[in-house]
């Protein structure tokens, strides 16, 4: 199994920028793919980001292309989200989420059914 824990939430101005982290402890990171979800008071929880084992496929949810980069080091057991050009919208509480499961494509990494593993998340305000 892995735990996983997110860093670097907090408050920033709309068009700014800020970091996330997740740590992965336990089992080796490298054998999951893995996420990064939200979800803003009142709405479902959505995909933001995904990445393949090593990192070299990414996904994206059609919000936040162009301005959300996800990114991992499977040596350092973390995985990040470099956010910029925020908007008051993407408010939300962010989580890191990792599975096992064999597949690829979109729906590998979009459907939050396919995750076994969650971190506790973290509150990004964007205020305008």
């Amino acid at each position: 199994q892995v735990q996983l824990e997110e860093f670097g939430g907090g408050p920033v101005q709309a068009g700014g920028s800020l970091s996330v982290s997740c740590a992965a402890s336990g089992r080796t990171f490298s054998y999951y793919r893995a996420g990064w979800f939200r979800q803003a008071p009142g709405k479902e929880r959505e995909f933001v980001a995904g990445i393949s084992l090593h990192g070299g496929i990414t996904y994206y949810a059609d919000s936040v292309k162009g301005r959300f980069t996800i990114s991992r080091d499977n040596a350092r057991n973390t995985m990040s989200l470099q956010m910029n050009s925020l908007k008051p919208e993407d408010t939300a509480v962010y989580y890191c989420a990792a599975h096992e499961n064999i597949c690829q494509g979109y729906g590998c990494y979009a459907d939050s059914d396919k995750y076994d593993y969650w971190g506790q998340g973290t509150q990004v305000t964007v205020s305008s």
